[in-house]
C-alpha cells in the first residue's frame, strides 16, 4: 500500500480553537480538519509550521486535546526550506499569494502551498483572490474551493482583474492560476448519532411536548452578516397557522451584543407569536447537543454574501434531520431538493446594481459588517415557497424521516470528515507530482532559478536603504577591540537594559568578542572562526561597535 501524502499544518491557533468566545464557522471548520488530519496520522507527528513559540504551543495544545498521544513537530518560520521534507503547506485559510512571496525565500519549486476558502466577501480575502494572479503562486499550488459557488467568484474576480492587467500592461501579460479543486468542508458524523433516549430526555428538558414539530437554526445570531431571521419567523407562523399544529423554534446561536440579541428575541414575539421559540446558547456544547437531539426540522435560510459553504445543514444531515435552506451558494452543493431536503428561492438586484455599495466600502464609508448588510438587506427569500415547504414536512412525519434517513446516508457517504481528508490526501498527492514533473523541466527549472529571493515590499533593509551609511560591513572589513575593551566592560553594557532583547544573542557575541581578543581579523576569518555565515557576524560586529567595544576600518 501507497503511503498518502501529509502536509505541514499552518499552526495558527485562531484557526482551530472551538473554545474562544467569539466562534465562528471558520474555526468550527478547522477544528474538524485538524482531528481528521490527527487521526489520519499513522504513526508520523502532525507538522506545525509556527510563526511564534506561543502559536506552537497554543497549536500543540489542542492537537493534544483531540488526541493526547499525539506527537507534534514544530517547524519555525525561520526554518520555511524543512516544509520541502514534507512536500506541501496547508493553510487553514485563502492567504496563498500571501505565502507564495514568503516562499521565493527558499525558492518557488520548494515545496507546494494548498490553502482553503471560507468567506471571500470582505476586502483582505478578496485582495487574496486577485493577488493569485500578481504573486508567484505556481501550478503546483491548489486553492481549495469549498463549492462551486466559490469557484464562480474566483473566476468572476479573475476575468476581471486579468482584463485590468491586460489594459494596464498590454496584451501579453502572463498569468498563471493554482489548481481550483472543489472539496467541501466536512462534518465529523459521529458526533451526530443521537439516541432515542437522548431525543426524548432533550425534548422533555426543553419542555417540548411529543405533538409539537420543532424547528432548529444553529449559528451565529446576526441578521447583518449570517442569516436575517424574518423568514424564519414568517415561514414558521404561518406554517403553523395554516396547519394549526403546534410548532417550536430552537435557536441554537450567541450574538455578539445584547442589543441584536434582544433584536433576536423581539422580533421572535413580534413575528411569530404563535410559535413557541426557545434561545440556546450555542457555544455551550451539552446545550447544543440537546438542541439538536431535540429537533424534527432544520431550518437555514442565509441570505449574505459572506456566506460560501454552509457547515450547519451538513451536520443537520449527520444528525438526520431534514433540512430547509435557502437556493443560495454552497447550499446549492449539499442539500439535494427533494431527496434531503428543500431549497427555498431567492431574489437579490442584478449586476450593475451595487456599485455604490463596493465604492462605499472600498473608500471607508462602509465597514465590512455593514457592507455585507448593504448587500443582504436587498436580498429576499420566497415567503410563500417557504411556508409551503414547511407545512408539507410539519404535515407530514413520514416525509420528515425519508427526508432525514437519505441525508445522514449523504452526510456520511460524501461529507465525513475521514472521506473528504482522502480527498486532501489525493490533491497533495497531485501537487506533489506536479511539482517534480515541473522541477524535471530544464526550462521550468531554469525560470524558477532565476525567481527572486524575496519579494520586493520586503528586501533585506540593508539593501532597501543600504545607501544610509557612510560606510558598509562587509566581508573586507578589519575589526579589533577597542581601546578598553575589556570582558567586564563586555558584560556591563551587554546586560544593560539599553542593550535588552537584542536580535543577536549574546552567546553570538561573547563568541565574536573571544575571536577579536587575539588581534585584528577581517569579518571573513571571524566567520570562519565561529563557524557561522558572514552575515550572522556582520550584524554582531555592528552590535559590538555600537557598544563601543569593536573597532571597524
Amino acid at each position: 500500500m501507497s503511503v498518502r501524502s501529509s502536509a505541514v499544518i499552518r499552526a495558527e491557533p485562531d484557526a482551530y480553537d472551538v473554545a474562544r468566545e467569539k466562534l465562528m464557522g471558520r474555526q468550527a471548520a478547522g477544528h474538524g480538519f485538524l482531528r481528521a488530519a490527527v487521526q489520519a496520522r499513522g504513526d508520523q507527528p502532525v507538522h506545525g509550521l509556527a510563526t511564534t513559540t506561543g502559536g506552537a504551543k497554543g497549536f500543540a495544545g489542542i492537537v493534544h486535546g483531540i488526541d493526547p498521544t499525539a506527537t507534534v513537530n514544530p517547524i519555525p518560520y525561520d526554518q520555511l526550506a524543512r516544509v520541502g521534507d514534507i512536500g506541501v503547506l496547508y493553510l487553514a485559510d485563502l492567504t496563498l499569494a500571501t505565502h507564495a512571496r514568503l516562499r521565493l525565500r527558499t525558492g518557488p519549486g520548494a515545496f507546494s502551498l494548498c490553502g482553503v476558502t471560507h468567506t471571500t466577501a470582505s476586502g483582505a480575502a478578496m485582495d487574496e483572490i486577485v493577488d493569485l494572479l500578481r504573486e508567484p503562486v505556481m501550478p503546483w499550488d491548489a486553492l481549495v474551493c469549498t463549492t462551486s459557488a466559490v469557484v464562480e467568484t474566483v473566476r468572476r474576480v479573475h476575468e476581471a482583474e486579468v482584463d485590468y492587467l491586460r489594459w494596464r500592461f498590454g496584451p501579453d501579460v502572463r498569468v498563471e492560476v493554482p489548481q481550483l479543486p472543489i472539496i467541501p468542508l466536512g462534518v465529523h458524523c459521529a458526533d451526530f448519532e443521537i439516541a432515542p433516549e437522548a431525543r426524548l430526555a432533550a425534548r422533555a428538558n426543553l419542555g417540548l411536548s411529543p405533538e409539537t414539530v420543532t424547528a432548529l437554526f444553529v449559528g451565529r445570531l446576526v441578521y447583518h452578516a449570517k442569516a436575517h431571521p424574518f423568514a424564519l419567523y414568517r415561514g414558521l407562523q404561518a406554517a403553523a397557522e395554516r396547519t394549526g399544529q403546534p410548532v417550536a423554534l430552537l435557536m441554537c446561536g450567541w450574538a455578539p451584543n445584547e442589543a441584536i440579541s434582544q433584536a433576536f428575541v423581539g422580533g421572535a414575539a413580534q413575528f411569530a407569536p404563535d410559535v413557541k421559540t426557545i434561545f440556546v446558547e450555542g457555544r455551550d456544547p451539552a446545550r447544543r447537543d440537546e438542541a439538536w437531539a431535540a429537533a424534527d426540522i432544520f431550518v437555514s435560510l442565509s441570505d449574505n454574501i459572506q456566506e460560501t459553504f454552509g457547515l450547519t445543514p451538513i451536520e443537520a444531515m449527520a444528525a438526520g434531520l431534514p433540512v430547509v435552506a435557502t437556493d443560495w451558494n454552497g447550499y446549492r452543493d449539499t442539500v439535494r431538493a427533494g431527496i434531503d431536503g428543500y431549497r427555498v428561492r431567492t431574489w437579490a438586484p442584478g449586476p450593475s446594481m451595487g456599485a455604490a455599495i463596493a465604492r462605499s466600502y472600498e473608500f471607508g464609508g462602509l465597514n465590512y459588517d455593514n457592507y455585507c448588510w448593504a448587500s443582504a438587506a436587498p436580498t429576499a427569500v420566497d415567503l410563500e415557497e417557504l411556508a409551503d415547504v414547511l407545512c408539507g414536512l410539519i404535515e407530514n412525519p413520514d416525509l420528515r424521516h425519508r427526508l432525514g434517513d437519505a441525508g445522514r446516508q449523504h452526510a456520511r457517504d460524501r461529507f465525513d470528515w475521514p472521506v473528504v481528508y482522502r480527498q486532501y490526501q489525493d490533491l497533495w498527492d497531485d501537487l506533489n507530482a506536479r511539482r517534480r514533473a515541473a522541477l524535471a523541466d530544464p526550462a521550468v527549472a531554469a525560470r524558477l532559478q532565476a525567481a527572486p529571493q524575496a519579494g520586493a515590499a520586503r528586501l533585506d533593509p540593508y539593501h532597501a536603504f543600504g545607501h544610509y551609511p557612510t560606510e558598509h560591513i562587509g566581508p573586507g572589513t578589519r575589526l579589533s577591540l577597542a581601546p578598553g575593551a575589556t570582558r567586564e566592560r563586555f558584560t556591563e553594557i551587554s546586560t544593560h537594559a539599553l542593550f535588552g532583547k537584542l536580535p543577536t544573542p549574546l552567546g553570538v557575541l561573547s563568541a565574536l568578542f573571544a575571536a577579536l581578543e587575539p588581534g585584528e581579523i577581517t569579518l571573513t576569518t571571524a566567520a570562519i572562526r565561529l563557524g557561522s555565515n558572514v552575515a550572522v557576524v556582520a550584524r554582531a560586529t555592528g552590535v559590538l561597535a555600537k557598544m563601543g567595544l569593536v573597532r571597524l576600518r
